[in-house]
């Protein structure tokens, strides 16, 4: 269980780049990381308007002084001083993760970034070359991914509870976007448009999360093949998709499913996976994150509950409260953000050995998120047919 002991080399001084006052996930994130002293808030840019921004972080409880107009006088600055920043978050509109990363990793600094990690598979690889180059951890924040009971459904389906896995069903469907909101809301235009979201809206911004908790739950699984069909269902969002299907094919015979979607009116969230096998078949969903459905064929279900003594032990170890109080998305962002400095102190240390231990959304799973998008893109746009997975 997580007690709020901190751990040797820590905190880590740290921070951010964009989440200013207007960000939908800017409190999350410095949320999750002062949670358990893992890490240290010393610095930011936090806003295009530099004024603004400093006002902001002055609120936060910074001085004016490091409080930057930009990121290259914020890592410019910081790099001069003895107690300088060693991490930093990014937190800004998807065109401008790649240069903001590769600039944080030629300055030295490990990099938290929001998804998608980048707008291409060419410079998702070229930020992975340099990362390891400079020896820096890049974490990806699929912030659900850090429920206990992803591990548990993970831990089931390794020894075998479900039999041979034949579907996966993958959805992130909520109804927040069904109206054009995006004409009075800053925070939501920018995502819809291409020149600053990239090629996809939902599939990058939302699909991204269901399919990497996919891989976490089965690591074994790849993909051979995929076909997709996006649609715009508010014109003025084309050529960005706010609702898409994907049918992928995997390596030995099982298939999945996955449909992201940001127009699912009534639907609050929507994010759920269910794994089937030939015997069980296991369900999680974000909106009941303390319950893991478990249904063997003939049998009664079973609910799973988090924090109970049955569960695997790795499953129990992120846990923060005892079982029967509820945990939720905090939590889980504050379980990645503490593997990400665990796996920062691990790196700069050189400890080779703890860094294989620490299980994170890292500069792997940025990249595979950025490359089955332009999959999902490139079938869509060739309408809707079968791809091989490049």
């Amino acid at each position: 269980m997580i007690n709020g002991e901190i751990p040797s080399g820590l905190p880590i001084p740290w921070g951010m780049v964009g989440g200013g006052q207007s960000s939908q996930i800017g409190y999350v994130h410095r949320s999750a990381a002062l949670r358990d002293g893992s890490f240290a808030l010393v610095a930011g840019a936090f806003d295009i308007d530099a004024e603004r921004g400093r006002a902001f972080g002055q609120r936060l409880g910074l001085s004016a002084q490091r409080c930057y107009a930009d990121y290259k006088t914020l890592f410019e600055a910081e790099a001069r001083r003895p107690d300088g920043m060693r991490a930093v978050s990014v937190a800004t509109p998807n065109d401008t993760h790649f240069e903001i990363c590769q600039a944080a990793l030629h300055a030295g600094l490990h990099v938290v970034c929001e998804k998608p990690l980048c707008v291409s598979s060419a410079q998702a690889l070229e930020l992975r070359e340099l990362a390891q180059a400079k020896n820096k951890i890049v974490g990806v924040t699929y912030g659900y991914s850090g429920h206990q009971l992803i591990t548990q459904a993970r831990e089931m389906i390794a020894r075998g509870d479900l039999g041979d896995v034949r579907i996966v069903h993958m959805q992130f469907a909520h109804g927040f976007h069904s109206a054009p909101l995006e004409s009075d809301n800053p925070s939501t235009r920018w995502r819809v448009d291409p020149k600053f979201a990239g090629p996809s809206y939902v599939l990058g911004d939302i699909g991204t999360h269901p399919l990497y908790i996919c891989g976490l739950m089965l690591p074994g699984l790849k993909i051979e093949r995929l076909m997709c069909s996006r649609q715009s269902f508010v014109k003025s969002r084309a050529p960005l998709e706010d609702n898409a299907f994907t049918i992928m094919q995997y390596r030995g015979g099982a298939v999945g499913y996955l449909w992201a979607c940001a127009v699912n009116a009534g639907s609050m969230h929507g994010q759920k996976i269910r794994v089937i096998g030939s015997r069980a078949s296991l369900e999680w969903w974000d909106e009941h994150p303390n319950q893991l459905r478990y249904e063997v064929q003939g049998a009664p279900a079973q609910v799973f509950e988090r924090g109970m003594d049955y569960l695997h032990p790795d499953a129990l170890h992120d846990d923060r409260i005892s079982a029967g109080h509820p945990e939720g998305l905090f939590e889980a962002w504050s379980n990645l953000y503490y593997r990400f400095a665990l796996a920062m102190d691990a790196s700069d240390r050189r400890d080779t050995e703890a860094l294989r231990t620490i299980r994170y959304p890292d500069i792997d799973a940025g990249v595979e998120g950025v490359r089955w998008v332009e999959n999902c893109v490139r079938s869509a746009d060739a309408g809707g047919v079968w791809v091989d997975y490049c």
